[in-house]
């Protein structure tokens, strides 16, 4: 009897020690007697929507400051958009801290993701994506060789309007659209060569064609390229505005001449044969 007593207080004082540390792992106390009541959010927060961060972070901090789990806040926070990393912490006793830095947008990627300053790819579903972002596009792994090309080729055609965007395809070949609409096709080899070799000599061929727009310039000859020419169009005529009437005022009307018979002014009138 006594050995049975021994083993029901060893139980019983491991139940003591052991329950209090559950309850803490799961919030029981910890909700209702450490409640976090302050978020403190750090970072130049410019896109991120602020009431979105809020209602995204409420639903984790709930079961009071023990029982909250700053990885999956963590994982919850980064999801949102705009968000580029962000980094939870604690402290005692009642503040959640929420840092958050922001994707820089640097360029559109393909048709639904933007490239931001920092070489990442993030989609753009759900965001207001900022106007005037050059249009890139290619393979994930090559982005850095996409920008480059961009730099180099926005640096070279500034004097003939700019560039609007730098493709490469699936094939591995390049491709230049400028801002007016001209696609300049580059192939495979060496494209930075050969846009050097082109840029210099776009502004005199544009001289040479007035009237027209290069439409396309294929530059995959080893030793000349191919242009193709397309007709501006032409502004619409607008006709001469007629000539609107005007009122006679009376320095228009001629003054009545004494009548030699009655003496009274009249108007002269004209002959009748």
């Amino acid at each position: 009897m006594s050995a049975m007593l021994r083993l029901l207080a060893w139980i019983l004082a491991v139940a003591l020690v052991v329950l209090p540390v559950v309850a803490v792992v799961n919030g029981w106390v910890g909700s209702a007697q450490f409640p976090l009541r302050t978020l403190r959010v750090q970072g130049e927060l410019q896109r991120v929507d602020e009431a979105q961060l809020r209602a995204t972070v409420l639903p984790y901090v709930q079961r009071g400051f023990f029982a909250v789990q700053p990885d999956k806040i963590q994982a919850a926070v980064t999801a949102l958009p705009w968000v580029e990393r962000a980094e939870v912490r604690k402290h005692w006793p009642d503040v959640l801290e929420v840092r958050i830095s922001e994707h820089r947008p640097f360029a559109r990627w393909g048709e639904d993701r933007l490239l931001s300053e920092q070489g990442s790819l993030f989609p753009a579903k759900d965001v207001q994506v900022p106007r005037g972002l050059p249009l890139l596009d290619g393979p994930d792994v090559r982005a850095g060789d996409v920008v480059a090309l961009y730099n180099q080729a926005r640096e070279r055609l500034a004097n003939v309007g700019g560039v609007r965007g730098v493709a490469l395809d699936a094939r591995g070949s390049w491709s230049i659209t400028l801002n007016n609409g001209t696609e300049v096709v580059l192939g495979r080899n060496d494209p930075d060569i050969r846009l050097d070799r082109f840029a210099p000599l776009l502004p005199r061929l544009a001289a040479q064609h007035p009237g027209q727009r290069l439409a396309r310039a294929d530059l995959r000859y080893t030793n000349g390229f191919s242009l193709t020419w397309a007709d501006l169009p032409k502004a619409p005529q607008v006709a001469a505005p007629l000539p609107q009437p005007v009122a006679a005022s009376s320095r228009d009307v001629p003054s009545p001449q004494p009548s030699p018979a009655s003496g009274r002014g009249s108007y002269p009138q004209e002959a009748i044969a």
